[in-house]
């Protein structure tokens, strides 16, 4: 069955770096958009960033462009999120979740597989 593996989650001040990794298994994802939602205590998951596997075509929040990048490696078939500049308001529980389609990559419900979140902490 797929699985998607988040790590690299943790508490870090304000300004720095953290890279998040998602190592998916279960099938082939080169025809999947992977991305990268968060969600805050209290507030609705929402967009963080997104790639199309088989293109490496990249798609971003407004509130995280240039800041974060979204890569991919395919020969370990993992999925990273490296974040620069963090600010507060970017603490939440960090999902990756694969999406078959790709049409509409912005939108949770697009996407059919889910990791289990990691924790991003960051403190002022």
């Amino acid at each position: 069955q797929v699985q998607l593996v988040e790590s690299g989650g943790g508490l870090v001040q304000a300004g720095g770096s953290l890279r998040l990794s998602c190592a998916a298994s279960g099938r082939t994802f080169s025809s999947y958009v992977m991305g990268w939602f968060r969600q805050a205590p209290g507030k609705a998951r929402e967009f963080v960033s997104a790639i199309r596997w088989s293109s490496g075509s990249t798609y971003y929040a407004d509130s995280v462009k240039g800041r974060f990048t979204i890569s991919r490696d395919n020969a370990k078939n993992t999925v990273y999120l490296q974040m620069n500049s963090l600010k507060p308001e970017d603490t939440a529980v960090y999902y990756c979740a694969a999406d078959p389609y790709g049409t509409r990559w912005f939108d949770p419900y697009d996407y059919d597989y889910w990791g289990q979140g990691t924790q991003v902490t960051v403190s002022s």
